[in-house]
């Protein structure tokens, strides 16, 4: 899972980025300070995977991964090349979903690059930049479309949703809110526009207006408000604590967290909402040589799966021995659990859930 940290110059997505994935990237007081963009990979928080860890003693432990990607700041003008514009687009493009980091919060000495912070304005700023770089796109897939049917009549479906696609753009709507059908969806999918990926919004304040009632701070609500519309993702969240505790150890950590209330950090909410976002689930594999997490799509079948660790195991699947994380823990081991008859077999028909162990048979 890849993620595309994005914004405006100085609304906090370096110090984000930093916090997240502790890769020190620059975090300067001006645009265009992260021109190529800089990546990291953070584990994803599972519980799941102490907890088997204690069972098994493995030689290895392996835990799913999200990789962020820092894109620099997006600036007005950016889909026709304004401040190296096409160059930060084409990074966007390569991401699985965006993270949009919002400034929620005043700062004299941090420069707001439209000279006032105003969520709304911003947010627009951006997807507007989007949306000209997707009508771009649609104007030649139209084009190409267009001589395709003339020749032949199925490119007909296409070709319409093409011209619906480019009216709702031209409108100044995101490709993601536009209603379509299952079949359209798939074809959806292959336009791979810019402003169709999904968003998560990081509201992002300073310590004294996060620690506060932040539900009651209009410019969170201005950006909740824009999320409801467009039903993306919204995380509260402060860049500038993240990155104070980004040093700690786990036990300080957890006791600054509760000390202001708080269940858990902005990174394992950021990645909660991502994988909620996308639809994803985790199953689990554990043995002694190791035990591992592997991230798929909700509604993938047991074959599908298995092909995540390795395209034998897909190809010449038998058969899955299947057993809930929660079941396999009450009975304490494998052994009592098969004594007890909750290790399950199940077929090609299977569909994977969160929290599934599984043990993968195949024959090739």
């Amino acid at each position: 899972m890849k993620l595309g940290i994005v914004g405006l110059p100085n609304v906090g997505k370096s110090t984000l980025f930093n916090a997240i994935t502790n890769a020190g990237a620059e975090a300067a007081n001006y645009p265009f300070c992260t021109i190529d963009p800089n990546v990291g990979v953070v584990p994803v928080p599972d519980h799941r995977l102490d907890s088997l860890s204690e069972m098994y003693h493995p030689k290895k432990l392996t835990p799913a991964v999200v990789e962020f990607v820092d894109i620099a700041g997006l600036v007005k003008g950016a889909s026709k090349g304004e401040g190296l514009g096409n160059k930060f687009l084409s990074h966007i493009r390569q991401v699985d979903a965006i993270v949009h980091v919002v400034r929620c919060f005043d700062n004299d000495n941090i420069i707001h690059v439209d000279g006032s912070v105003d969520p709304k304005r911003d947010i627009e700023t951006i997807n507007l930049e989007l949306i000209l770089s997707d009508i771009e796109i649609l104007d030649r897939r139209i084009d190409k479309t267009a001589k395709l049917f003339k020749g032949d009549k199925k490119y007909g479906p296409e070709l319409q949703l093409l011209e619906r696609l480019k009216e709702h753009l031209e409108k100044g709507l995101t490709a993601r809110t536009m209603e379509c059908s299952e079949e359209e969806k798939e074809l959806f999918e292959t336009f791979d526009l810019l402003s169709g990926k999904p968003v998560i919004y990081a509201a992002n304040m300073d310590e004294a207006g996060f620690a506060g009632d932040y539900h009651k701070n209009p410019r969170y609500t201005a950006v909740s408000n824009i999320a409801k519309e467009e039903h993306s993702e919204l995380i509260p969240i402060c860049a500038q604590m993240e990155e104070e505790i980004s040093g700690m150890d786990n036990e300080e950590k957890a006791l600054f967290l509760s000390e202001l209330g708080l269940p858990e950090s902005g990174l394992d909410r950021l990645i909660g909402a991502c994988y909620l976002l996308l639809g994803l689930i985790s199953y689990l594999t554990a043995g002694a040589p190791e035990v591992r997490a592997w991230t798929i799509k909700k509604g993938t079948r047991a074959p599908q799966a298995a092909g995540k660790i390795h395209s034998d195991f897909e190809r010449g699947f038998i058969r899955a021995e299947v057993i809930h994380f929660d079941d396999l823990m009450a009975c304490g081991s494998l052994a009592n659990a098969k004594e007890k008859g909750l290790v399950r077999s199940e077929g090609k028909e299977y569909i994977m859930r969160d929290g599934d162990v599984v043990l993968f048979r195949f024959n090739v």
